[in-house]
């Protein structure tokens, strides 16, 4: 297993108390969006900026805790999966160091994913983390985030175990034939996979697609129009959220 250096080097004093007294039950994975790992970190620990988050990995895979794991840091605003609106309470927040769409967004480095997956390892063991409430900033607040984007390597943590990711079969892509007709019905199955009902169609398409079907996301994609092999995709994961 790798191991990762912590360091608490950086203490960000935007917290509170978890709602309930609740422990974490998901993982919300954001991009920093900002031109350097010191500005992030300066971002995440001023207090006239009112944004935290427990964990900031930047590009050479130091991993900087900020915020204790039973606080309820402020990073992902108004935000909802599976009806749960107080995201904040329900969840770690991890940052990644990236520039974001502003700054000139890119892929992340192999250093950096390596350390996510020896936290999540962590995360997922000490808090029972379900494969389905591993998650982006852009799957909880559709159509208002985007991160941390289709260039993230989600497959790849599926692959370590961290995360779902769609492997559809013929049976999958026979019935999308017929459901990629009814947008509204596409938008039902969204909602019933975790998506919020309040957003969009476009917007929820939009925020599927850059987690599970990223090549959507390619010259000449439409990433806010769905196909057979997004609905196709969307039953795989559906399948496997009612096995786990």
């Amino acid at each position: 297993m790798l191991h990762y250096f912590k360091t608490n080097k950086y203490k960000s004093p935007n917290f509170g108390e978890r709602a309930g007294g609740q422990n974490a039950s998901m993982a919300i994975i954001h991009y920093t969006g900002l031109e350097s790992a010191e500005q992030a970190l300066a971002w995440l620990c001023d207090p006239g900026k009112e944004v935290s988050a427990h964990y900031v990995i930047d590009e050479v895979g130091r991993l900087h805790h900020l915020v204790d794991n039973d606080k309820r840091a402020w990073h992902a605003g108004l935000s909802s999966w599976e009806g749960e609106a107080d995201i904040n309470s329900a969840s770690i927040g991890i940052e990644l160091v990236n520039p974001g769409h502003e700054f000139g967004y890119k892929e992340f480095p192999q250093k950096q994913v390596d350390v996510l997956v020896a936290l999540l390892s962590d995360l997922v063991a000490g808090y029972s983390i379900r494969p389905n409430h591993i998650l982006g900033h852009s799957d909880v607040a559709p159509g208002r985030k985007q991160d941390p984007g289709h260039l993230f390597p989600w497959q790849q943590l599926s692959e370590k175990g961290f995360g779902l990711w769609p492997h559809p079969n013929e049976h999958d892509y026979q019935a999308a034939e017929d459901i990629v007709l009814d947008v509204g019905r596409v938008q039902g199955l969204l909602v019933g996979f975790g998506y919020t009902a309040n957003a969009s169609h476009e917007e929820l398409f939009m925020a599927f697609h850059r987690h599970f079907y990223p090549e959507k996301f390619d010259c000449g994609g439409a990433p806010d129009q769905v196909d057979i092999a997004s609905v196709a995709k969307l039953l795989s994961l559906l399948r496997q959220k009612s096995e786990l």
